[in-house]
């Protein structure tokens, strides 16, 4: 099978998979499902495996289906990025841009390369839809009427397009000041008798209770808050350790502000995505991704 039609296939096999129908795919492409179906038979083919399990009431993905689903995905994009950046160099980069994310993740890692972006691009209108969510959850919103939105975490929504731009890690770290005057702890074993400084609102266990039992008399939650930026500035006025993202903490240790002091036990690794609900982006959304990736790499 020739490259062409291998892809072309493979961008079918991604399609029907998130339809979960031939004819529906058959009908989007104005062809009968007979020709859908002798697509998917050739890829199958040459992945010498059935990718779907067919029936009177539906089809659905085979477990190696599946496995060349979340690969597919991945090719795809790229190819996808290829072809958005070539193009968007010959197009016109303007208009509205709406981008949805957590609040600390704009002030730290939009904010401060917006002003550059807006000398290169200056007929782009940003609009930031920030997540208002105090906890901060890194679940994955709707992303009707906006361009994209940055989400942290497994993907529950296979319709969306997503682009990794990143990993988050988690890393306890201290500010230089705190390590002088009360010690560096070598694990969470050693923290009893430290100042914890924690997030008060953790539904989701993500922070200091994913690795300690904040409930137990043993650790001392010197402060708690429900904002990883104000977590932040506390641990770096030397008020306690904090057990934050890596993107949270990452430019302050580089600057010598904090101190990594240990990484997380349980080595816990979420891919950031830029998610999107059009497989094309616009030019004035490539250029976007482009900043932003520069800047992440620089800085975590």
């Amino acid at each position: 099978m020739d490259i062409y039609r291998y892809t072309e296939n493979l961008s079918l096999f991604v399609e029907i998979a998130r339809c979960g129908s031939f004819s529906a795919v058959a009908r989007r492409h104005g062809v009968n499902p007979s020709s859908i179906m002798r697509k998917i038979d050739m890829l199958e083919a040459v992945m010498k495996a059935p990718l779907f399990t067919r029936s009177t009431r539906g089809i659905h993905l085979t477990e190696i289906g599946d496995a060349l689903f979340t690969r597919a995905v991945g090719v795809l994009e790229a190819l996808n990025d290829m072809r958005d950046e070539i193009v968007s160099l010959n197009e016109e980069v303007t208009g509205t841009l709406r981008i949805s994310c957590l609040p600390t993740f704009a002030k730290l890692h939009i904010f401060p390369w917006l002003p550059e972006f807006k000398s290169h691009y200056p007929d782009v209108d940003l609009v930031l839809d920030l997540v208002l969510d105090l906890t901060e959850q890194l679940e994955i919103p709707s992303i009707e009427r906006l361009d994209a939105a940055v989400r942290i975490g497994k993907l529950k929504n296979s319709s969306l397009y997503a682009t990794k731009i990143a990993h988050q890690t988690w890393i306890a770290c201290a500010s230089p000041r705190y390590i002088e005057q009360y010690g560096v702890p070598g694990g969470p074993t050693e923290l009893p008798g430290h100042h914890i400084l924690d997030k008060y609102h953790d539904p989701h266990s993500i922070s200091w209770s994913r690795i300690i039992d904040t409930q137990g008399g043993e650790y001392r939650l010197y402060m708690r808050c429900n904002d990883f930026e104000a977590l932040l500035k506390a641990a770096i006025s030397g008020l306690g350790i904090v057990f934050l993202p890596n993107w949270v903490v990452g430019q302050d240790i580089k600057a010598g502000r904090l101190v990594n002091i240990f990484d997380d036990p349980q080595q816990k690794v979420d891919d950031i995505h830029f998610l999107r609900a059009l497989p094309r982006m616009t030019p004035k959304l490539a250029v976007f991704l482009q900043f932003l990736r520069d800047n992440l790499t620089a800085v975590i």
